[in-house]
């Protein structure tokens, strides 16, 4: 992994992607947004060419800071079986912060679950690392990303409290400006919705 790669803006989002866990994703990406960073996630990636594997292997060595959802742990309606992508990507990250050459060690990370001390029942290696709680709720997540990112980082950021508020505005604009670009509110592609975010926060600029 080299160095003159990794950003220290870019945070990379391990988290689900389904529909349920549609409001915490959305909320990371627009928090991370608000306070002066740039989300990555593998949703932007589409590339034929590449396995996913790989691509996420170039996302990590990119990005300094992480964040990490472990809250997924149910089994799958279909296998009856859990989904483990969340803790490989995790793993990754650790390997790299670990592994990897000097920059890459200053890698940072946020572990976030339903509650701080559940790990312990299904990954109990992590002991002694601080695991953050969000109840589950899109506000919980966006005041823990937005400490988090102003201790790590120790740049002036927005207070948590306002950061929530500017995405309660923002998910009540949002359904009308998805509309006016012809998107399904509940289906809109990654990347519009990052460019959404963006005009969004610097509509009065």
């Amino acid at each position: 992994m080299t160095s003159e790669r990794l950003s220290t803006d870019d945070v990379f989002i391990n988290c689900p992607f389904d529909k349920d866990f549609r409001p915490i994703f959305q909320a990371l990406v627009f928090t991370i947004f608000t306070c002066g960073f740039r989300p990555r996630s593998a949703r932007e990636l589409d590339d034929g060419g590449q396995t996913r594997i790989d691509k996420l292997y170039g996302l990590i060595a990119e990005c300094r800071y992480g964040i990490h959802d472990l809250s997924r742990t149910e089994l799958d309606d279909d296998h009856k079986l859990p989904r483990f992508n969340m803790p490989l990507e995790l793993g990754l990250f650790l390997g790299a912060k670990r592994y990897g050459d000097r920059a890459q060690h200053d890698k940072r990370l946020l572990i976030l679950d339903i509650e701080r001390f559940r790990y312990q029942k299904f990954i109990s290696d992590l002991a002694g690392m601080d695991i953050h709680e969000h109840d589950a709720k899109p506000e919980g997540a966006i005041r823990q990303t937005r400490d988090w990112l102003a201790n790590v980082s120790r740049r002036q950021i927005l207070s948590a409290e306002k950061a929530v508020r500017l995405y309660q505005d923002f998910s009540f604009d949002l359904p009308a400006l998805a509309a006016a670009l012809e998107f399904d509110p509940e289906n809109i592609p990654y990347v519009d919705f990052e460019r959404i975010v963006v005009g969004w926060l610097t509509r009065d600029t």
